[in-house]
């Protein structure tokens, strides 16, 4: 092999590794982070990058994607003295890269023992049972604490979920007694007022009955009064008719002898009832002369009806 051919083989060797290093692809949401000398130069941006080797070179490569963190479980106290054991995970994104590489040797350790630490304070300022209400007044405060911090490291802290409380053993027990007593508590409320609501349905119930029949006795009697009194104006009425044409009848030719006759027929008519009924011996008047002086005296009454004596004129 010929000096010359070797000597263009290795600069192209040395040309081809020379591109080799200078061309870098960066992937999409990723950074990475360039330094001269030793020092921070630049960021390079996801596409087709190039540098200068051996005075540029990449010293970090950072992901720009959203990262979950599983932060370890931890035992925390409550302000009345209780033991929790809480664990919970932590979302997070790297927002400045250069931050990010110089702000902190290791910005996940921080971030998880800040995350330990900030839910330890906050759970510290709850009782136990205002721990399991208000998840997510506690995940606003973990976050905004980390958040504060994680500025100078480059990071943004997204959201922290609390994945599990755990109470001691004990006071899950007194906890479910609670909930049970509770839940009994409920039931015999809920019957006594469904019973409450029974006897004022049946009263109601009652009530409405008895103003219903009144009503109705009140009607019917309304309505035999309404009937009586109809029968007795239509009895009066039609006996004012038939008084005004027996007086009729007994001013015409021939009336005073045929009352005479209807006066003779009645009576000999109750002597005949009066002796069926009585089923007795039946004693005659001996002077017949009784009845006819019954039948004129009826006929002058009559009489004096129909023509009134006029009473003595008034003095002057």
């Amino acid at each position: 092999m010929s000096p010359v051919f070797t000597a263009i083989l290795i600069v192209f060797i040395a040309a081809a590794l020379y591109i080799y290093y200078s061309v870098k692809v960066v992937p999409q949401q990723h950074a990475w982070v360039v330094e001269r000398w030793g020092k921070y130069h630049t960021t390079l941006a996801p596409g087709l990058k190039f540098v200068f080797p051996p005075i540029d070179r990449v010293a970090y490569k950072h992901s720009l994607k959203e990262v979950p963190l599983d932060v370890p479980s931890q035992v925390c106290i409550t302000r009345d003295n209780t033991q929790l054991q809480v664990d919970g995970i932590l979302y997070f994104q790297v927002t400045d890269p250069m931050r990010a590489s110089y702000g902190s040797s290791n910005y996940v350790m921080a971030i998880t023992q800040l995350a330990q630490t900030s839910l330890r304070s906050v759970i510290g300022k709850l009782e136990l049972d205002k721990t399991f209400e208000e998840r997510d007044t506690i995940n606003a405060q973990v976050v905004q604490a980390i958040d504060e911090a994680a500025l100078n490291w480059g990071v943004k802290v997204l959201r922290y979920e609390i994945k599990d409380l755990t109470p001691p053993a004990d006071i899950l027990r007194a906890m479910q007694a609670q909930i049970t007593a509770e839940r009994e508590k409920r039931a015999v409320i809920a019957t006594s007022e469904g019973k409450r609501q029974e006897q004022i349905n049946l009263a109601e119930g009652m009530k409405q009955a008895a103003i219903a029949k009144s009503e109705g006795e009140k009607q019917a009697a309304i309505n035999t009064a309404q009937g009586q009194a109809a029968a007795i104006t239509e009895v009066a009425n039609a006996t004012a008719l038939a008084l005004a044409r027996v007086g009729a009848a007994i001013g015409q030719p021939g009336g005073i002898q045929a009352v005479q006759l209807k006066v003779a027929e009645r009576a000999v008519d109750a002597y005949s009832k009066l002796a069926a009924e009585a089923k007795t011996t039946l004693v005659v008047p001996s002077n017949m002369t009784e009845v006819s002086t019954l039948i004129a005296s009826a006929m002058k009454m009559i009489q004096s009806q129909q023509n009134p004596v006029p009473g003595p004129a008034p003095r002057p």
